[in-house]
């Protein structure tokens, strides 16, 4: 059975799916009304399915090309045979995200609650105010990658979690508990890994610069 929905959730949803149609105005966000973030939300996700299978049929054509052009030798068949893997992984993905549909009757009316769409304002407010803070306590929680190389889901969670753990007083573990989860439905095993490790590490950061405030604090006053 579905696990059902919280509101909460359904904003960060909205928030991950909408992140990059709403513009940079943060005033104008604030006065969105909530079926135009649904709008944008649903539009993004049809975007991707149809990206997901365009980039699988590629893959398809390309691995029945090089069967049919080239000569029957192993690194032939080796190289079809991890052409089409992947695009039976991407048919899996945009499968996954189709399935997404038979959720969507619940997901709109929890969409629909005011409570939703304040947090995912919030979110999306938040996110465009201070973007510049958030992107660098990401990228300093980086190893060996590229924040603007990222995948466009991973950077978007990982934004959302951040500006709930420094800016909406969400507690940590939530937030990364959270972004590990729309992970899993939106990104993949490698991705969301990777968001828990480099949330795991923003949270230090998070903890060590309170530590150094509290510490100065006491110091002042002593």
């Amino acid at each position: 059975m579905t696990k059902r929905k919280q509101p909460r959730r359904v904003a960060r949803e909205l928030a991950l799916l909408s992140q990059g149609q709403m513009g940079k105005d943060p005033d104008k966000i604030s006065q969105q009304e909530l079926h135009n973030i649904v709008l944008a939300a649903v539009r993004s996700l049809t975007s991707e399915v149809e990206e997901t299978i365009e980039n699988a049929s590629q893959e398809l054509t390309r691995g029945r090309d090089r069967l049919l052009n080239s000569e029957t030798r192993a690194t032939t068949i080796n190289s079809a045979k991890t052409m089409v893997s992947d695009a039976v992984e991407l048919t899996q993905t945009a499968i996954n995200r189709l399935g997404y549909a038979i959720e969507l009757p619940e997901f709109l009316y929890i969409a629909s609650q005011e409570e939703v769409r304040n947090y995912t304002i919030q979110l999306l407010t938040t996110i465009v105010e201070k973007r510049e803070h958030i992107d660098h306590l990401i990228r300093s929680s980086l190893v060996d990658w590229n924040f603007d190389r990222l995948p466009r889901v991973d950077r978007a969670l990982l934004r959302i979690a951040v500006a709930e753990m420094v800016f909406l007083e969400a507690p940590v573990q939530i937030a990364i508990n959270e972004a590990v989860e729309l992970g899993k439905r939106y990104s993949d095993e490698e991705g969301y890994r990777f968001i828990n490790g480099v949330l795991r590490r923003v949270s230090k950061q998070i903890t060590m610069k309170d530590n150094q405030g509290t510490e100065k604090t006491i110091t002042n006053n002593e």
